[in-house]
This record gives C-alpha cells, structure tokens and sequence, in this order.
C-alpha cells in the first residue's frame, strides 16, 4: 500500500479512507468508497486519482454554503458532510443565542435532499435547538419567507438551484439574533434573513471544522417541528399584498424546469387573476434528473425549447420559467423575427422593466413599499447601469452591490433589486433573497397592465431607452481547464488593460480588489471607455471561468437620430413605416460594439 499511500500528497492514506467509511453513516456512499479504496489498492489509477480529490480537503463552508457533487467522500456533497455541517451551524447557534435556537429546514426535490435535510433537523434537535420543518419540497424563496415570518435564528435550505442533476448544495440563512452577537445592531438589522456573509461564514466554518466525526454530532431521533400547509397560504397571502393584479386576459406559458416551484407560482399567480396559464406538462412535476433539459437553467440554451413549442401551440403572450428551487425567474415574449417566435429577455432587461415598474407606483402611492423613507433601488455591480436611469428619472436613489443577493438584500431602504444572472427581489421586507415567484406575478400584472393600455413589454422598453438611454449588455465568459491562467490573465489586465473599447478610447480603470466606490474589496477589474462602454472582468466563484460583463449606451438623442434615419430611408424607398422604434433602429450598431469589444477581449486574452 505504500505506492498508493504516497499519491495522497495531502497527507491522506487508506487508513484515513477506512475511517471515514466506518464513519459514514450512509451505507450507499460507504459501499462505494470502500469498491474505490479496493481498487486504488490494486493499483489503479484512476482510482487513485479519484480518492486523492475526494480527500483532497473538506468541500469548503463559505458565504455560499456548501455545494458540489453528490459522491462518498470529505470533498463532495453526502450525509457525512452534511450532519458536521449541521453539528457546526449548531454549535455556532448554540454560542450565540443559546439554549432554544430556532432553525427552519427546507429542501428541494434533488438526490438526497430530504435525508439532508432530516439529518439537519435531527442535529440540531439533539444540540438543544428547535428545527422546524416545511411541510413539503418547496422552493427556496418559501425557506426565505418562512425564516422572516416565524422569527427563526437560522434557515438552512437543502438545494443545487439549476446545477447539473448530480449536484447538491447547503444554503444557510441567519436571523437577528445571532448576527447581533457577533456584530452591530445596525448590522444584524440589515442581514436579518438574508445568506451569510463573512464574518459569520468563517466562524461557522471554524465550528464545523472542530467536529471530529458524525459518531461525535448527536443526533436526535425525534422531536423536531413540521410545518403545516399554512405556511405556504402565509408566503401566498403577503404576495397577494403586494397589491399587483391581472389588469387583462394574458396567456401564459409556465415552465418549472422539473423544480418544485410550479405548485405554488401556478397558485401566487391564478390568485391574483392570471387564470389563462398553461403549464409545461412534461416539465412539471418535480425530477432530479431534469430529463428534458440538458442543464435546468433558464439561462442556459435549449432550456426553454419545450415552452416554446407550448407557446407557438397556443399563441401564448408571455412565457414565465423558474429554475429548480423557482428564487430565479426569466420571461420571453413573442418576436415574429426569431426562429422559435418568442425572445428571452436578458436578465437586465427583466431588471429594467421592474425597477421602472416599482419607480412609477413608488411616485404615485401605489406601491406595497410606499412607506419607506427613503427608498433604494439596487444591483449588482456586474449588472446594467440602466437600472440606476430609470430610479433618478423618478427621483430616487439606485445603489450597486457586490456580485450575490447576500449583498443586495442588505441595502438599507430596498425596495427592489436585481442581479443581471436572472435573479430579482421585488419584496425584500418579507423575502431577503431573490425570488422567482412573486417576481412572476409582478411581471405578470405588468405585462397585462401595458396590454390594457394597448401597449406591450417590448414598447414599454422602447419607451424607458427613448428618456433614459439605450443601455445593451452581453455576458462574456472563457472556460480555463488549468485555473492557475484564471489569475494569469488578471494580472496581464491589471498591469496592461486595453487601450480601447470598440474603437472609444478607455478613460478609466479600476482595480476592484482595491474597493470601487464604497464597495468591498472584491477580485476584478472595470474599464469605462469615453463612449461610455463598460467592461467588467472577474473570475467566477463557482467554476473555472473568467466572466466578462459588457455594456454599450446610446444617449436618447441617438436613439432619436437612428430613428429619424430609418424613417428617412424607408420614405426614400416608398415603403411606410406603422411604427418607428428607436431601439430596434439603434440595436444593430449597438450589438455591433458588444460584438467588437468581445472580438477585442478575446484577443487581449488570446483566448
């Protein structure tokens, strides 16, 4: 064994193998690792290499929480990671709160996910905790709800959100109490319901790396707390106080990508008058292995197919999807011009039409946030600019954040937030995350308000571009397979950023990690060019990639002038125009500058 055993290059060896699978409590996960410890011992290496990654070090506890890979081992999602997990949050709790810590479960429909959530439940019961269960697979904006609503110190929520099938993931929450004995009033009170954030990432961290063995985490067999169906009316009904409704009849398309959010979106939305829905039936009931798509992300190509198909069948107005846990949402809307006759809206656009939406009402005393103070628009910093417009048109304050909702759920004063990756908070007051229902249900009200008017989503946008300005967006991302070219190309970037962005000389550079703006220091740069193009550059949190954020603006006159050259051009063909839309006019040479700063970055990369 001692050819093997010096593969281990972290210290790990067979007997360290052997003690986590005596250790495990899950039979299925420990029969597995010990067919791969029998042919790492025979020599095989691909065996070998696997043990070396799975014991390459514990998955990490970050801001996140956990997530990866549902497999046997201390470096993947199982119940052994998950009950040291659950015995670390407890301690942590147990700290700083003490005796009767409250702590709501939830979980999604994915592998595994209700024995997570039942060990978390059993941990926490025998550490002298109350774990209160939700009644079912629900989404995670019901976990985020239900943590604010009952008044709990923590929320964990047992979900992958869209990663591939054999995923899995750890989300925690924290409520007041604890976060006021680790930090300031002010700061517990902006953080209560909200995703951790450092420092209280760390010290949970710290007390799940002190837990030897899930022999030494009790566990109670017994004893913890199920929710009733009632919480989910509780979540229904302050939707319906959101005081959105169906303004006309609107067809629409509901997918749940094989989540488990169609249940309660098709009721939010059938209760506030949207009764022409028509679900995606092949996408409905909830499936871990989300058989009809190829990655259960709304984002992500191909994913929507089966709703369009839907929509062309039935001349839907509006297609609605959710991802798996439904806390994301995105829309498309019919578009005779593209192949399927239906365009997705980008995430910024999706941001855009809200923020405007919650602006108008918030100045003629019809939103549900009427009363703050002082209101505050948000987003993140990688998103479009054009949200901030549209607050100052109103006359309000619009903020950026770092990249997350754990971030922008934290602005004092919020009434609405978003992030360009499909995520959006349209009631921060009850749900301090991103949520992907109640966000269907104010869309929708939009949607079917503008068709009473006799307008439409697509007007609408042209309508905020033609005050506000053209801001255009496109995401550009580079897969590295050696991660260590991740940092090679930041610091080529911060010791020698381009000179030009399509064309416009770059005017000005900032370092993230130094603090951009009252920011905190953050991994990443930003380039403004002279036209006023944007370039964020970061490497991404989750994967092996380096993630670039462009945006061009066109200023109103502009958007006039290409208007006025439209017109100009069909009068000189003889051909009338029945409408004339300065956005469709500008977007060809707009997409045209997203398309040069991308062939220029690919470049500056050699990429």
């Amino acid at each position: 064994m001692t050819r093997v055993a010096d593969r281990f290059t972290n210290g790990f060896d067979a007997e360290v193998v052997r003690a986590w699978i005596a250790d495990d409590p899950d039979q299925q996960t420990a029969t597995s690792l010990e067919h791969i410890l029998a042919e790492a011992e025979a020599e095989d290496a691909a065996a070998v290499a696997d043990l070396e990654d799975r014991f390459s070090g514990p998955l990490v506890f970050g801001t996140a929480g956990l997530r990866g890979e549902i497999a046997a081992g201390p470096n993947r999602m199982n119940r052994a990671v998950v009950i040291r997990a659950a015995a670390g949050l407890a301690a942590f709790l147990a700290e700083t709160v003490g005796e009767g810590f409250r702590v709501v479960i939830g979980c999604d429909a994915r592998y595994k996910s209700a024995e997570f959530a039942a060990d978390t439940a059993a941990v926490v019961t025998a550490a002298g905790g109350v774990a209160i269960q939700l009644p079912e697979q629900l989404p995670t904006p019901l976990l985020a709800f239900a943590l604010s609503h009952l008044e709990a110190d923590a929320g964990v929520m047992v979900t992958a959100s869209h990663n591939p099938p054999a995923d899995n993931g750890y989300k925690v929450y924290l409520g007041k109490r604890p976060l006021q004995a680790i930090g300031s009033e002010a700061v517990a009170e902006a953080g209560a319901g909200a995703q951790i954030v450092s420092p209280a990432d760390a010290l949970i961290a710290e007390k799940i790396a002190a837990v030897e063995s899930v022999a030494s985490a009790p566990r109670a067999e017994s004893g913890w707390e199920h929710l009733d169906e009632s919480i989910v009316e509780d979540y229904l009904s302050r939707i319906d106080d959101l005081g959105v409704r169906a303004e006309a009849d609107l067809s629409i398309v509901l997918t749940s990508l094989h989540g488990v959010g169609a249940g309660v979106a098709e009721a939010a939305l059938t209760r506030t008058g949207f009764t022409n829905l028509h679900p995606v039936a092949s996408q409905q009931a909830p499936d871990p292995e989300f058989p009809t798509v190829s990655f259960p992300n709304p984002e992500e190509a191909g994913a929507l197919d089966e709703s369009y198909a839907l929509a062309r069948e039935i001349g839907a107005e509006l297609i609605i999807a959710n991802d798996p846990d439904a806390d994301r949402f995105s829309a498309a809307i019919p578009d005779a011009s593209a192949a399927v006759g239906y365009r997705q809206l980008t995430g910024d656009e999706v941001g855009l039409l809200l923020g405007e939406d919650a602006a108008t009402r918030l100045a003629a005393g019809t939103h549900h946030a009427t009363g703050t103070e002082a209101p505050v628009f948000a987003n993140s910093i990688v998103s479009s600019r054009g949200l901030a417009a549209a607050a100052a048109s109103h006359g309000f304050t619009a903020v950026n954040t770092l990249t997350g909702f754990k971030w922008i759920s934290r602005v004092a004063g919020l009434v609405f937030g978003y992030e360009e990756a499909l995520g959006y908070c349209v009631d921060p007051a009850a749900v301090r995350d991103k949520d992907g229902i109640s966000t269907a249900v104010t869309f929708a009200s939009l949607a079917s308000r503008l068709k009473s008017e006799g307008s439409s989503i697509e007007a609408e946008l042209d309508r905020i571009r033609n005050r506000d300005g053209y801001f255009a967006t496109a995401p550009l991302s580079f897969r590295l397979d050696d991660v260590s070219l991740i940092a090679t190309a930041m610091a080529k970037l911060r010791e020698n950023p381009p000179a030009t962005l399509a064309g416009s000389p770059v005017v000005e550079v900032h370092d993230l990690s130094a603090g951009y703006e009252g920011l905190p220091p953050t991994d990443g740069i930003l380039l403004l060019s002279e036209s006023n193009s944007r370039v964020i550059v970061r490497p991404s949190g989750t994967e092996p990639k380096l993630k670039c954020y462009l945006e061009v603006v066109a200023d109103p006159s502009e958007l006039q002038a290409a208007a006025d050259a439209d017109a100009r051009a069909a009068a000189s063909a003889g051909v009338r125009l029945s409408t004339t839309s300065a956005s469709a006019s500008l977007k060809p040479a707009l997409t045209e500058r997203l398309a040069s700063i991308s062939t220029e970055l690919k470049a500056f990369f050699g990429l």
